[in-house]
């Protein structure tokens, strides 16, 4: 899906604007039915928080979907950066691609938000001032990690998943996830967008991670505590 910048709240670079729930899940092919389940399963409040551990994720599917809109919040926050402070040399085509992952992301991002509603975990500290965003190898490999990140999570995350609807979900964004990763890929170095035995075995299947191995990974980027002792195993 491929938003418009006319879809951005003036003065929010991270915000698209929001349309009706139901309109939104529409434009993800998820339908009425879906938007009632997640719905009913929000109303449980599974998101309140232990001061002591952090703000949890809630508990079943509502914990594994948290779990993706907290990826979803950091990649869209990074792309948003990228697009606004592009770094130095940035091709017109480069730019024009980062801004189409930019808009992905944050659709995700305010699908889970929306789908979530109460159960939602709030929004999230993000911290990328390790990074510097005017130099393209950085960004790049960067880009990469998150990607990588994000489709690893998904694959590791889909054997917790209960609700088929919730699984398809779950499939149609990693499918996009992926095509980021293999375009980056091939970007830092041409021809090697499927390549690389730390995203695919001999079998030629993707690797999957852990929920605590990705946030492990994230952890330097994300500031605020998140409690996952309540995740699936």
């Amino acid at each position: 899906m491929q938003l418009s910048k006319t879809h951005f709240l003036k003065g929010d670079k991270e915000s698209i604007a929001h349309p009706q729930r139901r309109q939104f899940l529409q434009k993800l092919s998820l339908g009425a039915g879906l938007l009632t389940t997640i719905g009913m399963a929000s109303c449980k409040k599974d998101n309140d928080s232990n001061p002591s551990m952090g703000v949890s994720l809630g508990s079943g599917d509502i914990s594994v979907l948290n779990y993706a809109y907290a990826l979803e919040q950091l990649e869209a926050a990074f792309y948003t950066q990228v697009v606004a402070t592009p770094y130095s040399g940035i091709s017109t085509g480069e730019l024009k691609l980062f801004t189409d992952i930019r808009d992905h992301e944050i659709g995700h991002r305010e699908f889970f938000k929306a789908a979530l509603a109460t159960a939602a975990i709030p929004t999230l500290t993000i911290d990328f001032s390790k990074i510097d965003f005017t130099k393209r190898d950085t960004v790049l490999k960067t880009a990469q990690t998150f990607e990588d990140l994000g489709v690893a999570a998904y694959n590791g995350a889909g054997n917790f998943i209960a609700d088929v609807n919730y699984l398809a979900l779950a499939g149609k964004i990693v499918s996009v996830e992926a095509r980021h990763a293999a375009y980056l890929r091939d970007l830092i170095t041409p021809g090697s967008f499927s390549s690389g035995s730390d995203i695919v075995d001999a079998n030629g299947i993707n690797i999957s991670m852990t929920p605590a191995a990705v946030f492990a990974a994230a952890g330097a980027y994300i500031k605020t505590q998140i409690d996952t002792n309540t995740l699936p195993k």
